[in-house]
């Protein structure tokens, strides 16, 4: 292979891959909601019991029903034990 070959296909492999990272970058994000009781001790988002921690990656037990992970909406529901409201 000459030198301009592998110039233009190198220079095409890069505009390939800008193209692509750039059209994922530009894709809306998916509207997210609180997952409670799916998160694991150390992996929540957050909490609505405030008495307990104040906030993200402070949860103490796996699956606690006031710790909840922001998940893509629709996605709750699918998981075992996630809820949309707090127990």
């Amino acid at each position: 292979m000459n030198n301009r070959r592998m110039i233009a296909a190198a220079m095409g492999s890069l505009l390939l891959l800008g193209l692509a990272s750039s059209s994922a970058m530009a894709g809306d994000k998916p509207e997210m909601e609180k997952c409670f009781g799916i998160a694991k001790a150390g992996k929540n988002d957050c909490s609505s019991n405030k008495s307990a921690h104040s906030c993200a990656g402070q949860a103490t037990k796996d699956r606690d029903p006031m710790d909840f992970v922001a998940v893509p909406k629709g996605t709750c529901e699918r998981i075992a034990d996630g809820q949309l409201k707090k127990m």
